[in-house]
């Protein structure tokens, strides 16, 4: 039983809003920029070789700095670190919204990865030490598992909306409002005492190699997209990623205080959820990617229309995971809500590798929107939950860095096995089908989506697997989510100010 004083559930579910609120400023920022970035390139001439930077420069800041990320979060106080990646964020943001050239532009970006990655496991951990209560933690975490899995697909709506009718910049502007009311709130209703703070030196052998392994590796994967998976420069980067990654796990093992624990991977529970939603992650891409590609040039979408034919998966993301996930998290166990969430997601999938050029939106795209986003809300509102299983107060910070991390690694492992993929399939079906014109291009291109299509249904049925084999009790484990083995110890916990 905890022992702390129990604080008014007002006062929590505040705190849950405004944390849950800058939650969905980094999610949407995943997606936003993309639907701008044509019209920002026009403005700033910046080149279609050097357009990517926009995305790599997020992604590599990002994707490699979440683990130094979680263990400042753990020395500093996670109220500390949450704030400054907030106000740092805003900050970032005003920088590419006034650019007036490219350096400026990818520089921002790069700033918004470096803040993003101090923030997304300060407020994972937040929420973890904030709910203790088995059903307040569940629906705890289906809130906040939904803002961050919806927040993709509503970014594409909203940043297509600001770019047909404010401007490109507003993409960036958006951020700087929700970044200040989610830092004031945050400084009015969370307190955390400094005892919960991780005081050990921070492991600086550990966060070189881990920060240029995950940057090498994530870079690697971006090239490959760009460049095929036979360059050198990608079989050189993700050559040293292995070497680079491989050291930091022999150098953790040697010290006194790591930088990630190799506790916090081996734990059976949480190492499955950081695969599962690694895996989960390539598949959900697979909708983002291709079915943009597909509205858009296939069937001549414009932004907006894009945007809100994706409303549908934000909608039912939120569903799965605030009123499927989070009401049925204390009557089935984590693996049973996991495994039949991505099993269903898998059934959206192959629903959708019926695309033709012609395929009606509510006949067919419809339907695999709302399984994929109700059985994916379930699923990863548990797996993010599972994310701090059993871990000591101390780890917080880093175990639920390692929850995006898993996410990070799946986005760009995604974003280049699928792309090379669907491009191969098309040039194939080119060669195969000797006919010229409009048609032919487009049953080439609907070739290639659909089957890369395939390949990500497949990594979601991969996820469920894991799932069913990973995430199952032992002789100490509970998996129900929000029990007090899924959770850091209670006498941790922050107070909420009255």
């Amino acid at each position: 039983m905890p022992t702390h004083k129990v604080t008014p559930e007002s006062q929590r579910w505040k705190a849950l809003g405004f944390i849950s609120l800058a939650q969905l400023m980094v999610a949407l920022d995943s997606t936003i920029v993309n639907i701008a970035l044509p019209n920002a390139q026009h403005a700033l001439g910046i080149s279609d070789a050097n357009r990517q930077w926009a995305i790599t420069a997020y992604a590599l800041a990002f994707g490699g700095l979440l683990l130094l990320g979680g263990r400042i979060a753990d020395k500093w106080g996670r109220k500390r670190a949450f704030t400054v990646g907030l106000l740092g964020f805003a900050m970032a943001s005003a920088i590419g919204g006034l650019a007036t050239n490219e350096v400026l532009l990818f520089g921002s970006r790069a700033l918004q990865g470096v803040f993003g990655a101090l923030l997304a496991p300060a407020a994972l951990s937040l929420i973890t030490v904030t709910f203790t209560d088995v059903k307040e933690r569940a629906k705890a975490f289906g809130v906040f598992g939904a803002i961050a899995g919806a927040g993709g697909a509503v970014g594409l709506l909203l940043g297509g909306i600001l770019t047909e009718y404010l401007n490109w910049r507003w993409t960036f502007f958006v951020n700087i409002p929700f970044a200040i009311v989610a830092a004031v709130g945050v400084a009015l209703v969370v307190h955390e005492p400094a005892e919960g703070r991780h005081r050990a030196p921070l492991d600086i052998p550990g966060a070189i190699l881990s920060t240029l392994g995950l940057v090498a590796l994530v870079y690697g994967f971006t090239r490959a997209e760009t460049s095929g998976w036979a360059s050198t420069s990608t079989i050189g980067l993700l050559a040293a990623s292995v070497v680079l990654l491989a050291a930091f796990v022999v150098v953790e093992t040697k010290m006194n205080t790591p930088l990630l624990p190799l506790r916090v991977l081996t734990e059976r529970v949480r190492g499955g959820a950081y695969a599962s939603m690694a895996l989960a992650v390539v598949g959900q891409f697979g909708v983002f990617l291709f079915l943009t590609y597909y509205l858009q040039v296939v069937q001549g979408y414009s932004a907006v229309r894009t945007g809100l034919a994706f409303l549908p998966l934000a909608l039912s993301f939120v569903v799965g995971a605030t009123q499927i996930g989070a009401r049925l998290t204390t009557r089935l166990s984590a693996r049973t809500l996991m495994t039949g969430g991505f099993l269903v997601g898998t059934v959206g999938m192959l629903l959708m590798t019926q695309l033709s050029t012609g395929s009606p939106y509510f006949a067919l795209i419809l339907p695999a929107l709302v399984l994929q986003g109700v059985g994916m809300g379930a699923a990863i509102m548990v797996a993010m939950s599972l994310s701090t299983h059993g871990v000591r107060p101390q780890d917080a910070g880093v175990a639920s860095a390692m929850a995006n991390v898993s996410q990070q690694v799946g986005g760009a492992v995604g974003t280049a096995l699928l792309n090379t993929i669907a491009a191969s399939a098309t040039g194939g079906y080119l060669v195969s089908h000797a006919v010229g014109g409009e048609l032919a291009q487009a049953q080439a291109l609907v070739h290639g989506y659909t089957a890369a299509i395939w390949w990500a249904a497949g990594a979601m049925a991969a996820a469920a697997l894991i799932a069913a084999v990973l995430v199952r009790p032992g002789r100490s484990d509970s998996l129900r989510v929000g029990s007090g083995n899924t959770g850091v110890h209670e006498e941790r916990v922050p107070t909420i100010a009255h």
